[in-house]
């Protein structure tokens, strides 16, 4: 077990932002002109395809994007969607827009039709950078987003009207190009968040909340690494994640933090699989990595990894719920590593967590504040709970000297009521609310006891029932509808719909399956609802709310008691 200096790390911590930052520059500029051989991204495709691109390399192809993206049009303060799988041109839209100070909207290939024009729609989106096989869902989102210019397609598949392949936008373009300079705090990604009661919300993450991650990345990956009292010596680290490069994790976890070291990270395109998992691993020699729950129970229960696959995995990061006692135990001996769980969220992400190397990791917890974070537990008067008491977890603006935490977001995109309710008070110096529960032990350790609100997680993904229900409302046989986690030991929950019937319909197993297939085409597959029950009315507060609360401990009880219940 690792020795306990987590105290007198914490204390000693002091942030250093600079005035002037760029995501570009910290990720690939520095490196291009300091390491230009240095390896950036390994591509690994299910095809078979495999390539090596060089810092170099990516900042050619990036400089070559930025001019075309001028020539589209793009200018300063925009908005571009990217819409990729992990993929070298995928690192190289980011750098390419964080050079021009665009800001960067990622879009999971995941989406359907309404998902994406949403987004597309409340940006105000400009222009696409897309993957051919996104091209089916972004035509049908299109023609609700009149702001959408044009699309740049990655790719062999036909352009249509205002579409220009990826290959000819680049090779008309000269390789060199001057970034323009941006302040810490300008805007530079927009991550959309599920929605609990409504749409989802646009956070606006500003240059420096890269820097607000690095404390909780290179924690809870041992220090990548380095020695964290001589960040200076040299870092072996390779990293790869099957973490989605469109969401928080995938690119606030995984892959800008690894460029900002100078590492390579994998670019694993394909699905994931327990198999393929081990076998990347093996090929590329993966050093650290971030798997949520889920994977790591899928490759548990596959049983040990094809031999001759040997492992020099040295640092494993989980985030998403909670990873129970058996798996952390896999992850010990099996994998050789002690697994360090993370607390994050989009709008103030990585701010708990393990580092087993510097403080004891404890199987189940969410660890302690990382270093650079305020973090407490308080109750509903805003007092800070006592030990062991359950309450909301909470981030300060402000860290344990009175400085800024460089983490924060700038605030909720076109939505000022929603950024005023997600905070104590000033947003500049008070809690941040996170909607989660836990009891904070004396030791500075967080146990997490559930949500405040009716978000849950599900396979490591964020659901919001709000965009279900209202994708539901659209089909003529629901006359009203209500998402609730139901229990689930592999995935943690299952998304449940309770339905209301439009009259004259009948709720029977070809309407379920009707159901369901209306929400797959709409929004992403693991949005749909796996289970789906009839009900007269829904639960409602005296000002006509759903009560999902009463729904959710339903289904609760049932699966401790085993209640016989009618479901189809």
């Amino acid at each position: 077990m690792a020795d306990d200096r987590y105290a007198a790390l914490h204390a000693a911590f002091r942030w250093q932002v600079p005035d002037d930052f760029n995501i570009a520059e910290a990720c690939c500029g520095r490196w291009a002109r300091d390491t230009p051989k240095a390896t950036a991204i390994w591509f690994d495709s299910e095809s078979g395809c495999r390539a090596q691109y060089s810092f170099a390399q990516l900042q050619r192809a990036a400089n070559r994007l930025s001019n075309a993206l001028l020539a589209q049009g793009v200018r300063r303060g925009h908005r571009v969607a990217v819409l990729l799988p992990q993929r070298f041109e995928t690192a190289v839209a980011h750098i390419a827009l964080q050079q021009i100070g665009a800001v960067v909207l990622p879009l999971s290939m995941l989406f359907g039709a309404d998902a994406l024009a949403y987004r597309l729609q409340d940006s105000g989106a400009v222009l696409a950078i897309a993957a051919c096989e996104a091209m089916p869902a972004l035509r049908e989102a299109r023609a609700a987003c009149p702001a959408l210019r044009r699309v740049i397609v990655v790719g062999e598949c036909p352009p249509a009207c205002d579409e220009l392949p990826w290959m000819d936008a680049l090779q008309a373009e000269a390789a060199s190009f001057r970034r323009v300079a941006t302040r810490a705090d300008d805007p530079a990604i927009l991550l959309y968040t599920s929605g609990t009661t409504g749409n989802p919300k646009g956070a606006l993450l500003p240059q420096r909340a890269l820097i607000g991650n690095l404390p909780g990345f290179v924690a809870s990956q041992d220090w990548f690494g380095f020695d964290p009292f001589d960040v200076q010596q040299p870092s072996d680290a390779i990293f790869w994640s099957p973490a989605d490069w469109a969401w928080t994790g995938g690119l606030m976890n995984a892959l800008l933090p690894t460029l900002y070291f100078g590492r390579p990270i994998v670019a694993g395109q394909g699905r994931f699989s327990p198999e393929r998992a081990f076998a990347l691993m093996a090929a590329y020699g993966v050093t650290h990595s971030f798997l949520f729950p889920t994977a790591l129970k899928a490759m548990m229960k596959a049983g040990p990894r094809p031999a001759g696959q040997r492992l020099r995995l040295r640092s494993l990061m989980s985030a998403g719920e909670a990873v129970g006692e058996a798996v952390f135990t896999w992850c010990r001996d099996a994998l050789g590593v002690t697994l360090n769980e993370m607390f994050g969220q989009t709008e103030m992400n990585y701010v708990v967590g393990n580092c087993r190397a510097l403080w004891p990791a404890r199987p189940g917890s969410m660890g302690r504040a990382y270093p650079g974070h305020r973090v407490a537990v308080i109750d509903e008067a805003g007092r800070e709970c006592a030990p062991g008491e359950i309450g909301e977890v909470v981030v300060h603006a402000r860290d344990r000297h009175g400085e800024p935490d460089p983490v924060f977001f700038l605030g909720y995109w076109n939505n000022a009521a929603a950024t005023r309710a997600k905070f104590s008070g000033d947003p500049s110096s008070s809690w941040c609310l996170t909607g989660d529960l836990a009891r904070l032990e004396a030791d500075g350790t967080f146990w997490y006891e559930g949500r405040a609100d009716d978000q849950f997680k599900s396979a490591g993904y964020r659901i919001g029932p709000g965009e279900i229900e209202n994708c539901l409302l659209k089909h003529p046989a629901v006359a009203n509808a209500a998402v609730v986690p139901k229990p689930d030991a592999e995935r943690g929950a299952l998304v449940k719909a309770y339905v209301v019937l439009a009259d004259g319909h009948a709720g029977d197993a070809v309407l379920v399956a009707a159901l369901q297939a209306h929400v797959k085409a709409r929004l992403a597959p693991y949005e749909y609802p796996k289970e789906i029950e009839f009900i007269a009315a829904l639960p409602m507060t005296s000002t006509g709310k759903v009560q999902r609360r009463v729904l959710r401990l339903q289904e609760q009880q049932r699966a401790q008691g085993g209640s016989a219940h009618r479901h189809l």
